[in-house]
């Protein structure tokens, strides 16, 4: 089956062959946002800046330079002269006159005219350098990515999976949305995140999304066959990659682990077992998502053996541990092999979080 389904649906490179400029819309990198009076602010300034610029190379060549009277050129003329020749309204008033002043008007006023056009319209011209803008933070994000995570679906699943996440203390920039609701990824880059448009199942949309440099995959989507197949995908271009994945039904659970997920959680399963403790034990529940709320309260970490911890046991240790992860394998306290922790081991312990 993995064999047949890999041949199903291994797709052409089309999106990863695009140039930058045309996965504009497709790959989105957010980018700090700032408020329309700071943004007003900074082109006023620009247009400010270009016009003292043009003051002060028309007022250092005043003398190739004369008005209707014939009249030696003052700082207040120099001012007038670069104010209506940066907003080319040209009156005609005043004019170079020698070689060296319409040199110096061709080469440096005419470049600092159009800037200075390009400022004032800029509110009109922001939706065309919005484009190259993001293709540039497109091309610059390609080449950069590494050891991020991708998040394969963003629904309820995927936006609690990316709030736990960044709870951690993740960069938002770190976390890449792979969507193919447009709705849902605007969502995603309000937050910060970065995200892809299309199916998760594609190779191509995957190989976007940079899974090949990725330190982990979570897939979150909304229906399980779904999952193997985005799992089975995801493994194949990523064989070193951590890939989590979430389903409805346990009886899917083996399909994932064959198409190459390390770790499955069963959804319906698990709220299902909260429903049922919470008829008896409800503050039980409260325990439970106390651990996985990372915000506030208690949570469940992991850390490395102190040096001086070495040797002892993991139930004598000042944190509360849980259990111990040895080569890979996750040992619970109370197991013969964890009588004492050893210098390469790995603690799961209760740790207290504050707002």
């Amino acid at each position: 089956m993995p064999g047949r389904l890999r041949g199903r649906f291994r797709n052409s490179d089309e999106l990863t062959d695009r140039p930058d400029f045309a996965l504009v819309g497709v790959l989105k990198v957010p980018q700090l946002q700032t408020s329309p009076g700071r943004a007003i602010a900074r082109r006023v300034s620009y247009a400010l800046a270009a016009l003292a610029l043009s003051v002060a190379i028309v007022y250092v060549g005043r003398d190739g330079y004369q008005d209707a009277q014939g009249n030696q050129m003052s700082l207040l003329d120099c001012v007038y002269y670069a104010t209506v020749s940066l907003s080319t309204t040209g009156y005609g008033d005043i004019t170079p006159i020698t070689p060296e002043a319409r040199l110096v008007n061709v080469v440096l006023i005419t470049p600092l005219r159009i800037f200075f056009l390009i400022v004032l319209v800029g509110t009109t011209l922001s939706a065309l350098t919005e484009s190259s803008r993001q293709a540039f933070k497109i091309q610059r994000w390609r080449h950069s990515v590494r050891n991020h995570t991708v998040v394969v679906g963003f629904g309820t699943k995927g936006r609690t999976a990316v709030d736990a996440m960044l709870g951690d203390g993740i960069t938002p920039s770190d976390i890449v949305i792979v969507d193919s609701d447009q709705l849902v990824l605007d969502a995603a880059a309000g937050m910060g995140l970065v995200t892809v448009l299309g199916s998760a199942t594609k190779s191509d949309v995957l190989r976007l999304a940079g899974v090949q440099n990725a330190a982990s995959i979570i897939v979150a989507t909304n229906r399980d066959d779904t999952a193997v197949l985005v799992t089975l995908t995801a493994r194949e271009l990523a064989p070193k990659a951590k890939i989590v994945a979430a389903i409805r039904e346990t009886d899917n659970s083996h399909l994932l682990r064959q198409s190459g997920a390390d770790s499955v959680v069963v959804s319906s399963e698990t709220a299902g077992r909260l429903l049922g403790i919470a008829r008896t034990t409800p503050s039980v529940v409260e325990m439970v998502e106390d651990l996985l709320t990372p915000e506030a309260g208690f949570a469940i970490a992991e850390r490395e053996v102190e040096p001086e911890e070495v040797g002892g046991s993991p139930r004598h240790l000042s944190d509360i541990v849980l259990g111990v992860v040895r080569d890979g394998q996750l040992l619970r306290v109370g197991s013969p092999e964890v009588d004492a922790v050893e210098a390469d081991d790995l603690l799961l312990y209760i740790k207290r979080v504050s707002n």
